[in-house]
């Protein structure tokens, strides 16, 4: 049994996360802070909300900040909490995580924005929660906005709707995915499964 935290910014529903991941295994406990002991192997950033209110969710109500309450612990960030990871995004005035280095820009405006549905992944290189999914794997994204690494190197899964988009980006002990793995049927449990392998390591 492996113990996470869902970090809740009060932004929206969380329950489909934390289904899915009990569902495999996993002790979820939802946290609104960071001043309680760590007893967590593992931190996941949920994808709904805004730049800025889910920020300052992470950064005004904590004495402890989060980098030294995260430490070497696996975190994992679905699409909003993927983009939290960069130093900064158009969505909003507030600084970032910025644990990856780079940014998060709006989807171009030929496209239709949100962009919502379903689409395949195109399988960059080897990464810890891609052990197991294959090249062309569908996957559910909701978004208005994409990240844009400084460096390549992070980007383990891209999507393809008329521009190339970031799905998928590790580093160190930080991985994010675009897309909601928890909507994402056998390929998003197959991820979430990774992630909890991460966490017991």
């Amino acid at each position: 049994m492996v113990n996470v935290a869902i970090f809740d910014y009060g932004a929206g529903n969380i329950f489909s996360l934390k289904n899915s991941l009990e569902k495999i295994g996993a002790t979820v406990n939802v946290i609104t802070n960071f001043d309680d002991e760590n007893i967590h192997s593992g931190l996941l950033l949920p994808g709904v909300g805004n730049f800025d209110p889910a920020m300052n969710g992470i950064r005004n109500f904590s004495k402890i900040q989060f980098k030294e309450y995260v430490g070497n612990m696996p975190v994992l960030g679905i699409c909003l909490g993927m983009e939290m990871f960069f130093g900064k995004s158009e969505e909003g005035k507030e600084k970032g995580l910025n644990v990856i280095d780079g940014e998060v820009i709006v989807l171009p405006s030929g496209m239709k924005v949100p962009h919502m549905g379903w689409n395949n992944l195109e399988i960059k290189k080897p990464g810890k929660i891609l052990e197991g999914v294959a090249n062309g794997s569908w996957a559910y994204f909701v978004h208005s906005y994409r990240v844009k690494p400084n460096s390549n190197d992070v980007i383990t899964a891209e999507s393809d709707y008329g521009i190339k988009v970031p799905a998928v980006v590790e580093h160190d002990n930080f991985f994010g995915t675009q897309f909601h793995p928890e909507k994402s049927s056998i390929v998003g449990k197959i991820m979430l499964e990774n992630f909890l392998k991460e966490c017991k390591k």
